[in-house]
Parts: C-alpha cells; structure tokens; sequence
C-alpha cells in the first residue's frame, strides 16, 4: 500500500490565499502523477491558518475533485468545531464526526488522532484517546498500521519546536509499543523532513506544502521560514514494514497532474 503524507498547508482567504492553496494544489498534482498512483492521502494537521469556516470552505472546493482518498488531520492551527462542521460525516474524517478517526484500508489501517489543544501551540491525546487507540490497534494486529497525528511526540533538537511538542508523547509510545505492527507513526509541525526511532517503530514528520521552518537547533536563535522546496512522503507499506520516500514538489522536474 502506497500513503503519500502531505502536512502543514495552511490554507487560508483573502490576499495571502494564493501561495498556501497553489502549494497544496501542486503537492496533490505530483501525487496523482506518481506511478503506481498512492492508494490514499493523509494531511498531518494544520490544514488552515486561522480554522475559519472559510477557510475550510476553501479547503474543501480544493480537495472536492481530487480523485484518492484523502484523510485529514487536525492541527493546533485548525479550529475542531468548524473541522467538523465541513468535514464531519464524510470521508475526509473516515465518515464520522471525531477529529480522530480509523480508515480499514485492505492492506493497513490508518488511523489518525486529533493533538488539538484549543489555544496552544502544543498538543496532547489524552487518556481517553489512548484508550480508543489501544482498541483500536488490538482489533487487527495481523495487518500493518499507520498511526498520523500533528505534534511529533519527541523532541527533535529544535528547541523552539521541542517546546510545543506533543505533551504526552511518553504515554503514547507505550501504547505504540505494545503493538508491533505499527510500522510508522506519521507527523507534522515542524514545517521540516525529520526521521527518528520512536517505540520500536519510525517516527516521519513531513515537510509542508507551503513554507519551511529554518534548521535551529540554538536555543538563543529565533525560528524562522525559508524558501526550501517544497515536498512530502510517500510510505511504502508491506506486511513486514514501510520503506519512506520524500518526493519533491516545488523544485522537481517530476510530472503533475491536474484533477
């Protein structure tokens, strides 16, 4: 099974629309143009910048034709009320009406968890969450799982990043651990490519379809957006594991499609 992981596009209206939107559009034409095509999408979090109804609206005219699976993931960007009134009950949120959700897919299942903390910038699951995500994965141990969420759940040496990580990234890697079919654990946040071992599986946080975050690792440095290009992930599961691939958007000579 091919999932292509797109993040952080932070699409938004008015005069600052065109950028976010033509990055996002670009990322989902390279996925189409890939061959053999991904068997699904998944957005890992802060889909709009300000989580206005609006915003989603304008989120859901530029997904609306596109012809693969999609499955979005909340952000601390997104707003969970006006989320789920665009896209509660349809299968952009698995068909129901939670910000966290499970897709059976017939060769994985996907399951996305909502880190949304309303006011933050960092997330949490909570002990609820965890609980569902413990059923959930027990419910089909003989098949790979693909677990998606915003917040990376460690710290990755970006101090202004590992500040508003996820807070219970500890309690969540129990729960990954004691099921050894979960061979990713897909993020977002970071606005940068960053890979590292997390409870016996791989942790990927995606790079955006927009802008980039720079490289600091100095607690006395401000953070700031670069013109690096522009990218994802392509996760290749197989029974025994996930090979992941990053595809470049913005600067790659590869093929697009239009949808």
């Amino acid at each position: 099974m091919l999932i292509a992981q797109l993040s952080d596009p932070h699409l938004t209206t008015g005069i600052l629309a065109a950028e976010p939107a033509a990055g996002l559009h670009r990322a989902l034409g390279r996925v189409l143009a890939l061959r053999p095509r991904p068997d699904c999408v998944v957005i890992t979090g802060d889909l709009v910048d300000h989580g206005r109804p609006d915003e989603y609206a304008a989120l859901r005219e530029l997904i609306g034709r596109f012809p693969l699976p999609v499955h979005l993931v909340a952000g601390n960007h997104d707003d969970r009320e006006s989320l789920l009134d665009a896209f509660g009950g349809t299968p952009w949120l698995g068909g129901g009406f939670s910000a966290y959700y499970h897709v059976v897919h017939e060769a994985a299942t996907v399951v996305v968890l909502d880190s949304l903390i309303p006011g933050s910038d960092g997330g949490q699951l909570g002990e609820e969450q965890l609980g569902w995500l413990d059923g959930v994965l027990a419910g089909r141990p003989e098949v790979p799982a693909v677990v998606c969420l915003h917040h990376p759940p460690v710290a990755v040496g970006i101090p202004a990043a590992d500040a508003i990580r996820l807070a219970d990234g500890d309690a969540l890697a129990e729960v990954i651990g004691r099921h050894r079919h979960v061979v990713r654990v897909a993020a977002g946040h970071l606005h940068r490519p960053v890979a590292t071992g997390y409870a016996g599986t791989v942790l990927t946080v995606a790079p955006s379809t927009w802008r980039q975050s720079t490289l600091t690792m100095s607690a006395d440095e401000l953070i700031g957006w670069v013109a690096e290009p522009t990218a994802f992930l392509l996760h290749a599961v197989e029974p025994g594991g996930c090979v992941t691939h990053t595809a470049q958007v913005s600067h790659s000579a590869g093929q697009t499609c239009g949808f």
